[in-house]
């Protein structure tokens, strides 16, 4: 994709922070940008399996924590989340002018170089402690030995904050969590969405809804799973995680679930697709975008990042509630409407890489002049 970066960056001695390396999610395509703008930039992360992500992120030096050595230390890591703040002040960082973290967890927390200016691209103050729920469940025994463990790392997220220089959030939403529990205030640079990758098909094949997610408990998969279970129209579900067996168990037969699929599998299917299924709370939120780009409407809870991403009645039908009711009237409203692809792509052009550059930069550059 053609983009243009700052000629400033080329003179930046740079140093790049991000909390694990293990996959290429959301935050590790905003990470391959930054790359791109600073290939010369060490990385600093926990722990990473170069197999794992991109070539681009594969190109630079990255400086892991001790986790890296440890047997187990790539394969089952998240176990040692209390330990996480420690590890990553234990990382020695190459001397640098800028550090850019990107951060949901621990990174923003890198004890910086001597004498540089701290970025944090942040996705959200560290998700593990504020939502206990969302990863823990709702077991009274496992919280009563969790939520210490829990506080002790708000209390250290929170000091840690105080490392950043300048703070850019991924949304409005999360701008506003960032001042209410650090008490600083953020610039908003939203994620960019691949413009290029994601684009409208020759004509819509598929009589079917769609989800691509993770399918984690936060994620409420099974919100959507039970509602068109109930409805009885086509639903597919591209993705994996730990709720994958509970979930297909639980679904009718309208119900198909792919497990993982290839970003091409994946354009194909935002393309053929009737709606897009998003029916959790998010911070932003990529992949509706991504199906927006392919000229696809959705079908969103109303709350969270997708409040900034998505039109009502334009490139998306919204519920208030998270009850299966909810969903299904959605569901019939927006069978209902008429949908305009060229206006549902154009809303997605809105984020495109050039954007997410140009207000990095714009961040940056106030950051370097402070």
């Amino acid at each position: 994709m053609s983009v243009t970066f700052p000629e400033q960056w080329a003179s930046v001695n740079a140093l790049l922070a991000h909390d694990w390396l293990t996959g290429m999610r959301g935050g590790e395509r905003c990470l391959e940008w930054l790359c791109l703008g600073f290939p010369d930039a060490p990385i600093c992360t926990l722990v990473c399996e170069r197999e794992a992500v991109s070539e681009t992120l594969q190109r630079h030096r990255i400086v892991a924590s001790p986790l890296q050595r440890l047997p187990f230390g790539r394969s089952r890591f998240r176990m040692l989340l209390p330990f996480f703040p420690a590890l990553i002040e234990r990382i020695r960082a190459p001397q640098a002018d800028l550090l850019i973290s990107t951060s949901h967890c621990v990174a923003k927390g890198l004890i910086p170089p001597t004498g540089a200016r701290h970025l944090c691209y942040c996705f959200t103050p560290m998700r593990y402690a504020l939502f206990y729920e969302e990863y823990f469940g709702r077991n009274p025994a496992k919280r009563r030995v969790v939520k210490p463990m829990l506080d002790r790392l708000q209390r250290w997220d929170r000091a840690a904050s105080a490392r950043v220089d300048r703070f850019v959030a991924i949304s409005q939403h999360v701008r506003d969590r960032i001042r209410r529990l650090y008490d600083r205030d953020a610039d908003v640079v939203y994620p960019p969405v691949d413009i290029e990758r994601y684009t409208p098909g020759a004509e819509r094949a598929g009589d079917f809804d769609l989800i691509v997610s993770a399918l984690v408990p936060y994620k409420r998969i099974d919100l959507a799973v039970r509602a068109y279970s109930r409805h009885g129209f086509p639903l597919t579900v591209v993705g994996t995680g730990s709720e994958f067996q509970r979930l297909r168990a639980d679904a009718s037969s309208n119900v198909t679930f792919l497990g993982w699929r290839s970003d091409e599998e994946i354009t194909e299917l935002y393309r053929n697709c009737r709606f897009l299924v998003f029916p959790g709370e998010e911070d932003f939120g990529i992949v509706p975008l991504e199906a927006q780009a392919c000229g696809t409407p959705v079908l969103a809870y109303a709350r969270g990042g997708a409040l900034e991403t998505l039109v009502p009645g334009e490139t998306a039908e919204f519920f208030e509630n998270q009850t299966e009711a909810a969903l299904i009237e959605a569901i019939e409203k927006a069978a209902a409407r008429t949908w305009d692809r060229d206006r549902i792509r154009a809303n997605a052009e809105r984020f495109a890489p050039q954007q997410f550059i140009d207000g990095l930069a714009t961040s940056i550059q106030a950051c370097l002049s402070a």
